[in-house]
């Protein structure tokens, strides 16, 4: 099994915010650790003014955000989209990724995909890994697992690399199961940009093929 490489003296920026609900102070602060012990200078922003500064960004390797439910305004997701297609990296996950501005093109012709839907209630469902990705670097040596938390129906582009999905069961809306993309990456011009759709509690995160994938998510995702 490898690892995505580590490259010491790289920069990363967390952007942090929106909705209180999916914590976003309390479940980045997790991989801080964890970027610093593989070579990241670390720096934190709570503000989405931010993403206005194109010197800043050209001069950070990885972006990892974590900021649900708000708006952005047109020229700050120009400024990050440019950022990534010149290759910076952007990686996140659930909401604070996939359910961040809605009805902003640029934002999720970046991101690959926007969440729509889930259940009312957390549910326990399996990760199943994609066979054919099998040696992708995120995902090598992993098998399929099982999380009791939120389960997200999203929209995706077709021009997105699935590494892992989860099955919706027929109910009374459709006669048959449907099969949806929950962990993802894609290139963006130069850049890579990493997606998962678990991560609605910081306990998500202790089951350890979820904490794993998504380290490794963050590795690839950076310049």
């Amino acid at each position: 099994m490898t690892n995505p490489s580590s490259t010491p003296g790289r920069r990363a920026l967390i952007v942090r915010g929106g909705w209180e609900g999916h914590s976003p102070v309390e479940i980045t602060e997790r991989f801080v650790p964890f970027l610093k012990e593989h070579g990241f200078t670390v720096e934190t922003a709570e503000s989405l003014d931010v993403y206005g500064d194109a010197d800043r960004l050209a001069a950070t390797d990885l972006v990892v955000q974590c900021w649900t439910m708000d708006t952005i305004a047109p020229e700050l997701s120009r400024t990050l989209a440019a950022a990534v297609r010149a290759g910076t990296g952007f990686a996140g996950w659930h909401g604070g990724v996939i359910d961040s501005f809605r009805g902003d093109l640029d934002y999720h012709l970046l991101t690959g995909g926007q969440f729509l839907w889930h259940p009312a209630d957390f549910l326990d469902y399996t990760v199943r890994l994609v066979p054919e990705r099998a040696s992708h670097p995120v995902i090598e040596g992993l098998a399929d697992f099982t999380v009791h938390t939120e389960q997200y129906w999203v929209a995706t582009d077709p021009d997105i690399d699935v590494l892992a999905t989860t099955t919706f069961p027929a109910d009374e809306e459709r006669d048959h199961p449907v099969v949806m993309p929950t962990v993802w990456t894609r290139t963006h011009g130069a850049g890579k940009v990493f997606v998962s759709a678990i991560g609605h509690k910081p306990d998500d995160f202790d089951i350890p093929e979820v904490r794993t994938l998504t380290e490794r998510g963050l590795l690839w995702a950076s310049r």
